[in-house]
């Protein structure tokens, strides 16, 4: 046999449907980023191998979609996978201050972050990182809980409180943001007011399906207008049954079809940061919610595809 090069011998890191590894540069407008984090979290313990799995089970995504996208988004994106945050996730404000540093390097370079969590704490990070370019963004937080729940010097940062943070912090402004399918039960009474003292609508799971997904975010897209959004989708919006190893289980979510479509609703946003969250491999059956999450990343890149004019590249 001749020499191989190197090339043809070594493999190079698992990457989200088989991207380049690298940084982004001026060619890439989006950037996979992992945050292998979940000291936030005060139930299951385990998201912080969530954005491995998900790259592991984005291995059976394919590139087109011959009924809704017939063109490859990743490549019309020039997407990047820019690897996991080097973190230790039992030190909090250490990983927070790296988790926006390494957001802030994807922003910086022009490419939209796309974060694979993680439980959901790491969007305060996230978001301090985008809102430094898009300041007072639109959230649009899609999730089972409304994660606004207030916060204590004891215990300042945690999987209930992002959203309370990204308010006081001035990132986001609660006029233009909604809370998406929220239900389950709770430790606490009057979640959903103190989530609309802060300024936030709530749309529960079954104003949302009752309204119909493409009505609600037509009201969605109406008040928010070309405002930058940061979104942001939970996995356990989802149903157990087909989104299992999240880290907040709770029945009556939506099913994998009802998640697709509402993603699908959401064209004509000014999107400027996709930030998925709370797959939790330890409880998975399967890769089910990791091979979902992927498919969730994928109908994102979809839409910031047309948003960019890049659906026919």
């Amino acid at each position: 046999m001749d020499r191989l090069s190197d090339d043809e011998l070594f493999t190079l890191p698992m990457t989200f449907m088989g991207v380049p590894y690298g940084r982004p540069g001026p060619a890439n407008k989006a950037a996979i980023l992992g945050i292998p984090f979940d000291c936030g979290t005060n139930m299951r313990i385990g998201s912080r191998g969530g954005p491995d799995s998900v790259r592991q089970q984005s291995q059976l995504m394919r590139r087109f979609n011959p009924t809704n996208a017939d063109f490859d988004p990743a490549l019309a994106l020039g997407l990047v996978d820019c690897g996991n945050v080097k973190l230790t996730p039992s030190k909090i404000v250490d990983a927070f201050e790296r988790i926006e540093q390494a957001a802030d390097r994807i922003v910086e370079a022009g490419a939209v972050p796309i974060t694979i969590g993680g439980d959901g704490s790491v969007t305060v990070p996230v978001a301090r990182a985008v809102g430094k370019k898009y300041p007072k963004m639109a959230a649009l937080h899609i999730d089972s809980h409304t994660d606004s729940y207030p916060y204590g010097s004891d215990e300042k940062y945690n999987s209930a409180t992002q959203f309370t943070h990204v308010a006081e912090e001035g990132l986001v402004d609660p006029e233009f943001s909604w809370h998406v399918g929220i239900r389950s039960t709770t430790y606490a009474q009057g979640v959903v007011p103190r989530a609309m003292s802060l300024g936030y609508k709530v749309v529960s799971i079954d104003e949302l399906i009752r309204g119909g997904f493409a009505q609600r975010m037509a009201e969605f897209r109406d008040k928010v207008g070309k405002r930058p959004v940061y979104l942001c989708f939970d996995m356990d919006v989802f149903d157990p049954s087909c989104a299992p190893g999240v880290c907040t289980p709770s029945w009556g979510g939506l099913s994998a079809r009802e998640g697709i479509d509402l993603l699908r609703c959401l064209t004509d946003l000014n999107i400027v940061a996709v930030d998925v969250n709370t797959v939790s491999p330890p409880q998975d059956v399967n890769g089910m919610a990791a091979h979902l999450c992927s498919h969730v990343i994928y109908e994102t890149l979809v839409l910031l595809c047309r948003q960019m004019g890049l659906a026919d590249a």
